[in-house]
């Protein structure tokens, strides 16, 4: 088990925008990869945690061949481009939008006075040249939200062997994860244990800001945790 605290990393940014960069994956990023930030995991190859300043925006810009999953933590987004066009985000909500071979242009703006709080994280499709298209969610406040990846049986999520879950845990509650992980604390703070045989071994605090690499690991919520789970094929149970 790793954890990389996003405190104990440069604030960069761009733009409108300021953020700390906690994944960037070699196969995107290359030489310019940034040796303190993770590498993704499967599909995943990139996350950043980012405040708009005021009335600050990204700026139009194109993506191709990429999905990228755009969630807001505090206060609001007003999305402009290509896909849907006007469309507002208020903190809970995620977006997801697929680039594929044809391509989209996104603008994303915050439309208030003072910062809001947004994560970008990036994923590789499993296809090349698919069409553009659009997903939106408002995750439910307790347990877990599906965000991005399964089969293609279905249609709620786009397809992907990387899944990626929010995961609202209420205080007291238990998440158990069987499988490699990267697991981000968006707000809250919890225990996580590594699990072997059944037994805890390393036990270690995780707060607001921390992202954690793991395999099989118990996360205990102290308060009222808010997480983004990436994984893969994972088995996610809560308890009490």
């Amino acid at each position: 088990m790793n954890i990389l605290s996003r405190d104990s990393l440069e604030l960069g940014g761009f733009a409108g925008i300021v953020e700390h960069q906690l994944v960037t994956d070699s196969r995107i990023f290359g030489e310019h990869k940034k040796p303190e930030t993770f590498e993704g995991l499967g599909n995943m190859v990139y996350l950043a945690d980012a405040q708009y300043n005021p009335f600050g925006s990204s700026g139009m810009h194109p993506h191709s061949e990429i999905d990228v999953i755009s969630i807001i933590i505090d206060g609001r987004v007003s999305h402009e481009g290509s896909m849907e066009h006007g469309k507002d985000l208020i903190a809970g909500d995620a977006q997801v939008q697929r680039a594929g071979g044809e391509g989209f242009s996104h603008n994303e703006i915050n439309p208030d006075n003072g910062k809001n709080r947004m994560l970008q994280v990036w994923a590789l499709p499993e296809e090349k040249g698919q069409r553009a298209a659009y997903k939106s969610y408002t995750p439910k406040l307790d347990g877990v939200t599906r965000i991005y990846g399964g089969d293609k049986s279905q249609d709620q999520t786009f397809d992907s062997h990387t899944i990626m879950d929010i995961v609202h845990l209420k205080a007291g509650t238990n998440l158990d994860l069987n499988n490699d992980a990267l697991i981000y604390v968006i707000t809250g703070e919890a225990k996580i244990s590594e699990q072997e045989n059944g037994e805890s071994t390393a036990v270690s605090s995780i707060v607001n800001g921390d992202l954690v690499r793991s395999t099989a690991v118990k996360v205990s919520a102290i308060n009222d945790v808010h997480l983004l789970v990436v994984s893969q094929n994972q088995y996610i149970r809560i308890h009490s």
